[in-house]
């Protein structure tokens, strides 16, 4: 195992991994993030430097952890060789097994992986696969004049807003969701529609792995035009700051499914994968 810290190799490390787009891109939002003043406070793990075969990203030890925040205790994951990639997930340190936990990437093959090591240590594993999406770069942003009045005010996310947040995200409802949500807020950009009053009404946010996520707008406000408006200028906001516009989406979700396809985004032939492991000693504690 190797921490890698210099800021040049690490600057190298975010150039080969473009090249090995689009299996890499979780992986290579974290290290941009790293790269770019590390708010997150990430590291990165290989096999060997510079010849790897495996690198994982993950939260720093001295980072302060809650056991129980599967959102925050997160590891993406880039191979060039499974066998490569399960001896580094094996190795001694370079996964906490004593927390609950997420694993995700972009290739197939991690899922297998993750899981033989996991039940080797006797955890839980929830597995959840999606398809995986690019925006091309945006141009130009939808013009306001032409939505439903009143005209919305297009701005940003606040900490105070995580709340809402994590009562409307699917994968919400509980404190360290909440947490995990206002730190992404305080980190990462951005972009909502306010109404009249302050009050948010259709959102996105960026997560540490530098993807859009979370995009939703509320019930009352829908078929107005401004999930559309909204994801359209956080893909710009990403790109203006050189970062890839990528986004997950479940297999059902035909509104986000018909939404990325008329901002005409790219469906790459890779799926994303995301697993939550859970110790047995914490398995009747955790909110999955």
């Amino acid at each position: 195992m190797l921490v890698l810290s210099c800021s040049t190799k690490l600057l190298i490390l975010e150039k080969i991994l473009k090249s090995h787009f689009p299996e890499s891109l979780k992986v290579y939002g974290a290290v941009m993030n790293i790269n770019r003043g590390n708010p997150f406070q990430k590291e990165v793990v290989l096999d060997s430097w510079p010849n790897f075969k495996a690198v994982i990203t993950r939260r720093q030890k001295e980072a302060q952890t809650d056991n129980l925040d599967h959102y925050t205790n997160a590891y993406a994951v880039f191979y060039k060789d499974v066998r490569a990639c399960q001896q580094l997930l094996e190795e001694q340190g370079v996964i906490n097994w004593d927390q609950v936990f997420q694993i995700q990437g972009l290739q197939s093959e991690l899922c297998d992986v993750s899981k033989a090591v996991a039940s080797s240590k006797q955890l839980d594993v929830k597995q959840t696969s999606f398809k995986a999406v690019r925006l091309s770069p945006v141009a130009t942003l939808p013009d306001t004049r032409f939505l439903m009045r009143p005209s919305p005010q297009l701005t940003y996310l606040s900490v105070a807003d995580a709340d809402l947040l994590n009562r409307t995200w699917s994968r919400g409802g509980n404190e360290q969701c909440r947490r995990y949500i206002a730190s992404l807020i305080a980190c990462f950009p951005s972009v909502c529609v306010r109404d009249d009053q302050g009050n948010p009404v259709s959102w996105s946010i960026t997560d540490q792995f530098a993807t859009m996520c979370h995009g939703y707008t509320l019930p009352e406000h829908r078929r107005k035009g401004y999930s559309r408006l909204v994801a359209l200028t956080l893909a710009r906001k990403l790109q203006s700051r050189g970062f890839p516009c990528q986004g997950n989406v479940l297999d059902d979700n035909v509104s986000s499914i018909s939404l990325l396809r008329s901002v005409h985004a790219e469906f790459l032939p890779c799926r994303f994968h995301r697993l939550i492991l859970s110790p047995a000693a914490l398995s009747g504690q955790v909110q999955l």
